[in-house]
């Protein structure tokens, strides 16, 4: 056996030998959902399976307080692979994303990784990234720092139907609108009012014309979270809230000052007075995923007996911040089915699936491949020297942005 051969087993005995704590530890913050920067209890469950594996562990990482790291290191220097965890819930639904899975996949990586950490150079991050689904954890700690000393980053998120070693993601940023206009009895004095509402139905209006000139990749929804208080009063404040997305950053930008025009329209029309309210820490860049990590982890989930599919330029998809990591640094996000049906993200039916004996294999199996893609990195420099080089090629062509420091 070769000594990577025998530090694959050993990594691959880590898994299997915590299997029993690890479902454990997924159905733990399944059964208790907390919602974006709330997640506190998943936070705390993680940090002490780290701490117990031997990491060092630094909580409230970056300033958030429901972030975490855990390094170890290797034998010699090297490159720094952060793995990282989500585990924030949809509100009102729970997990129907799934991310008690990527919470057990990331911490079985790292503790497989650092099982043979003592014959690697370089180092591990495992790095919890809360508020994925809204409140973007991932830009909060890139603009903390929280990623500078990293060279590559990966992840899996849990999906349906095939399992893919990349696909790309859309572009977006969260916007809130809100009108103010004049209350007036809606009966008796309707001409002395102002009516936000009508603001906001408009810009809805415009929003569905607007559409018709959009790319097929572009994407404008949203809910109106405030329309009114009564009937027969005229409302003086409306508030709706949005996401605005494409599949690249430059052209989602595009869709995004033509929707602003549109709520300006709208108070413009109206008479109301607009205030619209871009989220900075929900500004979602698109993912390019590194090629040859990507590769890598395909091809030790064939070894392992897993099926994954080729990823096709119509994969139906949404946004994520990570998609702001691969913006810096070469990294990977595979999905792993885990279950051959095709069932809807975010929903009841995605929620109970990821509770399941079939998801928890899976997942566990894609974490395997992880853990082996993590070690590919770290004793073989000419897997991260290529990733390296394609993500320059794609910095110089605009593609991605890459380090301001860079």
């Amino acid at each position: 056996m070769t000594d990577l051969a025998r530090l694959r087993t050993r990594a691959l005995a880590a898994i299997d030998e915590r299997q029993d704590a690890l479902v454990a530890l997924s159905l733990a913050i399944h059964a208790t959902p907390e919602v974006a920067y709330q997640e506190r209890e998943a936070a705390l469950r993680l940090t002490e399976f780290l701490e117990g594996d031997g990491f060092r562990v630094s909580r409230a990482y970056g300033g958030l307080e429901t972030a975490y790291r855990g390094d170890t290191a290797g034998r010699a220097t090297g490159p720094r692979v952060a793995i990282l965890a989500e585990y924030d819930a949809l509100a009102d639904l729970g997990h129907g994303c799934g991310h008690n899975l990527i919470a057990m996949i990331g911490t079985a990586t790292a503790v497989a990784v650092r099982e043979v950490m003592d014959e690697l150079p370089g180092s591990i991050a495992a790095i919890g990234t809360p508020a994925e689904e809204g409140g973007g954890g991932k830009v909060a700690l890139l603009r903390a720092g929280g990623f500078d000393d990293v060279d590559a980053a990966m992840m899996i998120h849990p999906t349906t139907g095939r399992s893919l070693a990349g696909r790309h993601s859309l572009a977006s940023n969260r916007v809130t609108v809100e009108y103010a206009g004049k209350a007036a009895h809606a009966a008796s004095q309707p001409d002395q009012g102002i009516n936000a509402l009508d603001a906001m139905i408009q810009l809805f209006n415009g929003v569905n014309a607007m559409r018709q000139q959009l790319r097929p990749d572009a994407r404008v929804h949203g809910y109106i979270a405030n329309g009114g208080s009564a009937a027969n009063v005229i409302p003086a404040y409306t508030q709706g809230r949005f996401s605005v997305r494409a599949l690249d950053r430059r052209y989602q930008q595009e869709v995004l000052q033509r929707f602003i025009a549109c709520a300006q329209g709208a108070a413009h029309a109206t008479g109301a007075q607009v205030r619209v309210t871009v989220d900075p820490n929900a500004g979602y860049e698109n993912m390019v995923f590194s090629s040859p990590m990507a590769e890598h982890w395909a091809a030790h989930m064939r070894e392992l007996g897993q099926v994954v599919g080729d990823t096709n330029d119509d994969e139906r998809v949404g946004s994520t911040d990570m998609g702001n990591v691969m913006q810096v640094m070469p990294a990977i996000h595979p999905y792993v089915a885990i279950s051959d049906d095709a069932i809807p993200g975010h929903s009841i039916a995605f929620r109970d699936q990821a509770a399941t004996p079939e998801a928890h294999a899976r997942a566990l199996a894609a974490a395997k491949a992880l853990a082996l893609t993590a070690i590919d990195v770290l004793a073989d420099r000419t897997v991260l020297e290529s990733a390296r080089r394609e993500f320059a090629e794609r910095r110089a062509a605009g593609v991605v942005k890459g380090r301001t420091s860079d």
